[in-house]
Parts: C-alpha cells; sequence; structure tokens
C-alpha cells in the first residue's frame, strides 16, 4: 500500500513522534522511509539578527544534517531503506513539492512544530500541507 513514507522534520518533540509513526508504517510496508528538513532562512532571519544570512543558512542547515543523522540512525537500526534531503524553502511548499517529486505515497507530520504552537490546521504547516498535497497525510498528535 504504502512504498514511499514522506516525515518532515524540525527536530521537534512533535515532529520526533511523528517519526515513530512513520517508521512504524514503513516496517509494517516494507517502504522507504524519506526525512526532510526545511531550512526556512528569510522567515527565521528575525530570530538572529546577529547573524548574517549566510551564518544563518549554515547554522539551520548543520542542525538539520544532525536532525536527519539521528533520523537515518533510527531508521537504519530497524534495517529500513532511508534517503534524506535538506532544501531551503517555506516548509510547506518543499513538503507538497518534495511529494509529488519523489512519488511519495504517505505523509507523516506531527500537529506542533518548533515554529508556533497553533493547533492543526489553523495556520498550521500541517494544516498547509494537508490542503495542498495530493496524498494521504497522517496527522500525529505531539
Amino acid at each position: 500500500m504504502y512504498d514511499d513514507v514522506l516525515v518532515p522534520t524540525d527536530g521537534s518533540t512533535a515532529a520526533a513522534t511523528a517519526l515513530e509513526h512513520a517508521l512504524g508504517v514503513a516496517e509494517r510496508f516494507d517502504a522507504t522511509v524519506h526525512g526532510l528538513y526545511v531550512v526556512e532562512t528569510d522567515a527565521l532571519a528575525h530570530e538572529a539578527p546577529t547573524l548574517s544570512l549566510d551564518d544563518l543558512r549554515e547554522t539551520l542547515r548543520e542542525e538539520g544534517e544532525s536532525v536527519l543523522d539521528d533520523l537515518r540512525a533510527r531508521a537504519s537500526d530497524r534495517s529500513l531503506t532511508v534517503t534524506t534531503s535538506t532544501v531551503e524553502d517555506v516548509p510547506e511548499d518543499a513538503i507538497v513539492t518534495y511529494a509529488a517529486a519523489n512519488g511519495i505515497d504517505l505523509v507523516v507530520m506531527g500537529t506542533h512544530g518548533r515554529h508556533g504552537a497553533e493547533p492543526y490546521p489553523v495556520g498550521s504547516v500541517t494544516g498547509r500541507v494537508v490542503r495542498q498535497v495530493d496524498v494521504p497525510v497522517l496527522v500525529v498528535g505531539g
């Protein structure tokens, strides 16, 4: 039923909870896990005004690699095939684009990420993905 499962992550507790569900689905269906970390420098520039945009990009990319290293290790512990990617974009746009370009069958996301505590679906990245993506989305409460 599912061959490719996408789990976008920002390193938050909600994303870690969603990852556990994604890994469970991938085990059940022998699916490939796709980890996606989105560097959102434009929206975050105000949070680190003393950093140049290049420094901010580098810091966020390093953070993303750390988060994806953990994802790869957790998938490997379960003998799952995993692929990861870091992109710079608006999170919901990156997720929708990645899903379409990579034949994703299921997106697994947490309801609350690092960038706000608004409840799904009003205004959240998860809510916008649910409304835009052409595949099922498993929304995991965090």
